[in-house]
């Protein structure tokens, strides 16, 4: 893949125009009010974005111009679901958002095509695994999600192996009203149920600045290693809620440690 190219798509690479941050602030606002010639320049103005993701792709066999145009597709979809009230960097939410796409496209369009068939297996397989999970509060094992759909367990397993695709940490699993949540936030920390690290730490007064319902998250993700929606399961509102309620927190215990 020719990354080195001056021209992509009939874009000159080396004249990308780059957004200062009260440029940024100041379009965002009027794309808020429907502004269409706004919301072109934020794009125009974030294209180096979508050329540096695509260098993370350089092993393909992909054409850099399909790449990059995909690329955009994922920049345009970021910028149309950003909440700039959240506190965070617009390049921090784009870059998942636009690798997702990207990898998307490279799995659609994967050489080794998985059947309809078996893609069906698969989606049954796992909405029966959701299921079972929400009814028994267990990992259900692969019999029983054999039962349940009526599939002989080894095209299960065949199916779900054929549509794995490698991801990042970073990649966009979910989003509800701007909250996006990322692999990484399914991912239990076992390793602080042993560690003694907070003793080395004055978190205790800063974790009383928080509200009961943040004080208790912080325990449950940090103190006793659950995952997102583990604590949502427990107490009673969604995963979106939860991170948000974390991101809250964390940055409240942030400040005043600061």
């Amino acid at each position: 893949m020719a990354l080195n190219k001056v021209e992509i798509c009939g874009v000159n690479t080396a004249k990308l125009p780059l957004l200062k941050n009260e440029d940024k602030d100041a379009l965002f606002k009027r794309i808020k009010q429907g502004d269409q010639e706004a919301r072109e320049t934020y794009i125009k103005g974030n294209l180096r974005l979508v050329l540096s993701v695509i260098k993370r792709f350089s092993n393909s066999n992909e054409n850099v111009d399909d790449l990059f145009q995909i690329g955009c597709i994922g920049l345009i979809k970021a910028i149309d679901n950003f909440d700039d009230t959240l506190n965070v960097k617009f390049s921090t939410y784009a870059v998942p958002m636009i690798i997702g796409e990207i990898r998307r496209y490279l799995r659609d369009n994967n050489s080794i095509r998985v059947s309809r068939s078996l893609r069906d297996i698969a989606y049954k397989a796992i909405y029966a695994k959701e299921n079972l999970m929400k009814t028994s509060l267990k990992e259900p094992t692969i019999e029983d999600i054999e039962k349940e759909i009526g599939v002989p367990k080894e095209e299960i397993v065949h199916a779900l192996d054929a549509i794995q695709s490698p991801v990042s940490l970073y990649d966009p699993v979910y989003s509800e009203g701007g909250d996006t949540l990322y692999v990484m936030d399914q991912i239990s920390d076992k390793k602080n149920k042993e560690d003694n690290w907070v003793e080395d730490i004055s978190l205790g007064e800063a974790m009383k600045k928080l509200s009961e319902r943040q004080n208790y998250i912080i325990q449950l993700r940090f103190f006793q290693g659950k995952t997102q929606m583990e604590v949502a399961e427990e107490i009673g509102i969604s995963q979106a809620q939860v991170s948000r309620l974390e991101k809250n927190a964390l940055r409240c215990m942030k400040n005043y440690l600061v």
